[in-house]
């Protein structure tokens, strides 16, 4: 199986390294220090040895950071986080509202002047340190870029990562490397551009790796020269098996040697602030290049997948669909029997999936939650915290599969035994959300901010809301969250056709339960309405075909057109995987997909 359950650090670990960490700091004259989940890389997921903050802390989410002070040390986490984070970290940390809070006015209210605040410049982007600096421009507080303090304390700390990349062929990523050089080199107003983002340089090179669990993307930073040319810097070894792959025009270095070239560089360099580590815009400034800001050239490319990756995102999610199916239809036999707990469904799900002979992973840890646990948004199940799927309550499985093909995520909330009123009244308008985003026709130009108060609306209207975005990018066997589309109020990029988003509104009542429905969706071009004037529209096209639990229906909340597309969801969902399915697996889907009554 994939998934593991052990806790690799708990709340009494946090105090001793809190300690270790404050007599460090007190050595080197320092009054605090940055603790960030990011690596050198900048991506959203680390590896093991980078997994500073959850050493530190015990907080195992995938954003935030803790700030150490003298006498206080703060977790800074958002909504998706807030119940998880309390019953992580010690009650040596503080858990503070982010972004509410803010890290700048934060400091301001627990440090003296003159206080001196170390950080890696590694593991913050130039974005962030700027606008930080900025921030406190008019206090005596003091940023000092340091070596890393988390390092030297963390005696067992892992290994970093040295297996191979491999090549992600032309029949799967629908278009050779040699041509996105050379695209994308056409457009720079550089000599170069510096590549960091793991997702970036595999989706460039069209190469994939195993150094993140879960993204099978290459840790590497790589160098984009105005005449195609690109510099890959990689571990020892780790780029040998694809030379043939990348060719003459991709030259490999030693990953150490990095900073080393960068510090040779001349002339206009362009960096992305948002990703680039501002330990690389130092590098260049003292080697004298004039550093130019543009985002990374293979962000809006890379989401924007060609007729190839779409057509393999249709073929993982169909796979993944029949997985699924098989799934709900064992649960539904199994659950009323009481005997399940939330660690024998995802290792059940993980089973149909790798059944299908084509699973390289699951795309993220499988969030398995029942009843209280379910209003935990990111739930990850532990031996801990493993806990029995009792009648009565609702299940959440949030999961997804990491194919050759295509990349999966997918949510469904199940009843166990008969649901309560409010059980239905809540999803009901959790379903009626998802459905308002799958419905949506929107003029070219809008961007996620614009359509994330559809989902909420229903929720809204009984003063209800859930506190994380109602959907993120997903990648072409790549990282599961991908920007820069999404749908949410800080999401800015307008949709263009073939970018792939999630769609998943929810609600969480803590201490009770938890709701969640999402399917994928890709952006298309909307068809013409007769009547309609010559504005360009785009729609979106259902890429995730599972049933939804038609006992959590309360049909009568639902407008005719909600309840049509439901029907038609249904139906469309036999039609595709009837074929695909048999025994207790198809009829069980054959009930599933019945019309509402």
């Amino acid at each position: 199986m994939f998934q593991t359950f052990a806790v690799s650090s708990s709340p009494e670990q946090g105090p001793p390294r809190l300690a270790a960490l404050r007599g460090a700091l007190a050595e080197a004259g320092l009054h605090g220090f940055l603790v960030p989940r990011a690596d050198v890389h900048q991506g959203e997921y680390v590896a093991p040895r980078d997994a500073r903050l959850e050493w530190l802390t015990g907080f195992t989410g995938s954003a935030g950071f803790c700030a150490v002070l003298e006498n206080i040390a703060g977790v800074f986490i958002d909504g998706r986080y807030r119940v998880q984070v309390r019953s992580q970290v010690a009650d040596t940390f503080t858990p503070v509202h982010w972004p509410e809070v803010q890290l700048a006015d934060w400091l301001l209210d627990h440090l003296p002047d003159g206080g001196i605040v170390g950080f890696d410049p590694w593991l913050h982007t130039v974005d962030e340190l700027a606008s930080l600096t900025r921030k406190l421009r008019d206090s005596k507080i003091v940023l000092r870029p340091v070596d890393n303090m988390i390092d030297p304390l963390w005696s067992d700390q892992p290994a970093a990562p040295t297996a191979p990349f491999t090549a992600h062929p032309l029949e799967l990523s629908g278009e050779a490397h040699d041509a996105k050089r050379t695209g994308l080199a056409a457009d720079l107003k550089a000599a170069c551009t510096v590549i960091t983002l793991p997702d970036s340089i595999a989706w460039l090179l069209n190469i994939r790796g195993t150094d993140i669990e879960r993204n099978p993307v290459p840790h590497a930073f790589a160098i984009l020269h105005d005449d195609a040319r690109v510099t890959l810097f990689a571990g020892q070894g780790k780029a040998d098996a694809i030379a043939d792959h990348l060719g003459p025009m991709v030259t490999v270095a030693a990953q150490d040697s990095f900073a080393a070239h960068l510090g040779k560089l001349t002339g206009t360099v362009q960096i992305d602030p948002k990703s680039c580590p501002a330990a690389v815009a130092t590098i260049l400034t003292k080697a004298g290049a004039t550093i130019s800001h543009a985002s990374d050239p293979c962000v809006l490319p890379k989401a924007t997948k060609n007729a190839t990756e779409i057509a393999g995102a249709k073929a993982a999610q169909h796979r993944d669909a029949v997985a699924m199916v098989q799934f709900l239809a064992w649960l539904d036999a199994e659950a009323p029997k009481g005997h399940l707990t939330e660690i024998d469904v995802v290792q059940k799900l993980e089973g149909f999936r790798t059944a299908t002979n084509a699973l390289r992973d699951i795309s993220f840890e499988t969030i398995s939650g029942a009843g209280p646990n379910a209003a935990i948004v990111h739930y990850r199940v532990t031996d801990d915290t493993n806990r029995a799927v009792n009648a009565g309550e609702l299940l959440l499985v949030d999961s997804g599969g990491q194919y050759r093909d295509g990349t999966t995520d997918i949510t469904r909330t199940i009843s166990i035994g008969q649901p309560t009123d409010e059980h239905r009244a809540c999803y009901t308008r959790v379903l009626r959300g998802m459905v308002a985003i799958s419905r949506l026709r929107f003029p070219k130009g809008l961007s996620g901010q614009h359509i994330d108060a559809f989902a909420r609306a229903p929720l809204w209207e009984a003063g209800l809301d859930y506190d994380h975005g109602t959907g993120h990018g997903i990648g072409s066997y790549l990282s599961v969250h991908e920007g820069p589309q999404g749908i949410s109020r800080r999401a800015t990029t307008p949709f263009v056709p073939g970018m792939i988003v999630s769609n998943e509104p929810g609600y969480y009542r803590e201490g009770a339960f938890g709701i969640r429905i999402e399917n994928l969706i890709a952006v298309v071009e909307a068809p013409a309405i007769a009547g309609g004037d010559s504005r360009d529209m785009l729609a979106f096209e259902t890429l995730t075909y599972v049933p939804l639990d038609r006992r959590l229906i309360e049909t009568d909340q639902l407008t005719r057109a909600e309840r049509d597309w439901i029907d038609r969801y249904h139906a469309t969902t036999l039609a595709v995987l009837a074929q695909d399915l048999h025994g207790d697996a198809l009829d069980w889907l054959q009930q599933a997909c019945a019309p509402l009554t």
